[in-house]
């Protein structure tokens, strides 16, 4: 049995903001707090994005607190890109993250203390920031014949890139930022492709700032606060109309067809007669908060998502979760690390952790620009 402060679980870049304002606030590394991650090596779930998606594809990437990403080679790999440049803030700044360490559940234990269990041991802390993201549960929707289907079916999370469709009869499902992506990648070297989602596609022209940008988050936060699933911040935006977006519209690659009905050992079919035959199934249909280890704490409301204010569950001021909902996106993961840091210390603070009383007046004091 380990004890500490706090715990953050993933080293993403909200474990990573987390982990940045905790050192910031005083506290130490292996002694008052600890950063568990199951993934291999340093990167987030940026390490698992596929090889076609290059640092210059990427949509808004913003550095993490105290260090800048400066000289990237955008025809580089955005997995190679922002994987180095994790491993060089941790590193930096010697948050010394714990990988790769699985946690398997959070439950109450003694003394007002919360148990985390994991394949290095149990810890026994005071306050709990969670940083798991999305990408360890894709979402796979389900249709009727779906297990008759003989070719392959796959998801985004395990996209190899287009190479591997040449070709190939393509179906791609979804109709977000990654599935527009994908359908115009594939179309390159596909002997066809085909475009389905559940609801007509939205294109947003023009600039997108502050502006707009507060309202989507806003939009996104109110879920989270009624205690619904929340739904990305792309997802309330609409999809940017760039130029190859439009010449992909006016080719006829992002010619978009209603949801299927069902699918057929050959392919898809529709209630109306029709009919598409295929090779591949390209699931695009986005990801879920990875939040099952809390499942013992009973966080969630009966709508199904965990209620949120600011950082902090709502059931048990111990627990903040970063990168959930309204702050699931660059920028609002390192708000969101620095937001979850003061709360604990006040939490600290008040129950009287010396190390992190001390921490809490620093991290108070202290001007940090993210």
């Amino acid at each position: 049995m380990h004890s500490v402060d706090v715990v953050v679980i993933g080293a993403g870049q909200a474990g990573l903001s987390s982990a940045y304002h905790l050192r910031r606030s005083g506290l130490e590394p292996d002694r008052d707090y600890v950063v568990l991650d199951h993934a291999p090596r340093p990167g987030g779930a940026w390490q698992f994005r596929w090889p076609s998606l290059t640092y210059g594809k990427v949509h808004g990437m913003h550095a993490l607190p105290g260090m800048e990403l400066t000289g990237a080679d955008d025809s580089r790999p955005s997995s190679e890109v922002i994987g180095e440049y994790f491993d060089r803030y941790e590193r930096a700044f010697d948050l010394r993250v714990h990988r790769p360490v699985e946690v398997s559940a959070v439950r109450e234990g003694e003394g007002g203390r919360l148990l985390v269990e994991t394949s290095e041991g149990t810890y026994a802390t005071r306050a709990l920031i969670n940083a798991t993201g999305t990408w360890d549960r894709p979402f796979w929707p389900r249709y009727p014949g779906q297990e008759t289907f003989c070719g392959r079916q796959l998801h985004t999370a395990n996209y190899p890139g287009p190479a591997e469709f040449a070709g190939q009869r393509v179906i791609v499902v979804g109709g977000g930022a990654s599935g527009t992506q994908h359908l115009m990648e594939i179309a390159e070297a596909a002997a066809d492709t085909y475009w389905v989602t559940r609801r007509p596609p939205v294109f947003r022209e023009g600039p997108f700032g502050a502006d707009e940008g507060r309202a989507a988050v806003a939009m996104v936060e109110e879920r989270v606060r009624l205690g619904l699933p929340p739904r990305s911040v792309v997802s309330v935006t609409g999809l940017p109309l760039t130029d190859a977006v439009r010449q992909a519209r006016e080719s006829g690659v992002l010619d978009r067809l209603p949801m299927f009905d069902r699918i057929t050992p050959d392919g898809v079919a529709w209630d109306d007669g029709r009919t598409v035959e295929a090779d591949v199934i390209l699931w695009a249909t986005g990801f879920r908060a990875a939040v099952d280890h809390l499942a013992p704490l009973r966080l969630r409301e009966p709508g199904g998502g965990i209620r949120v204010e600011g950082t902090q569950a709502a059931r048990d001021e111990r627990v903040h979760l970063v990168g959930y909902g309204p702050s699931a996106s660059t920028i609002g993961a390192n708000r969101a690390g620095r937001a979850a840091v003061r709360g604990i210390g006040r939490l600290l603070e008040r129950d009287g952790s010396g190390a992190a009383a001390a921490g809490s007046a620093a991290e108070e004091a202290a001007s940090v620009s993210v």
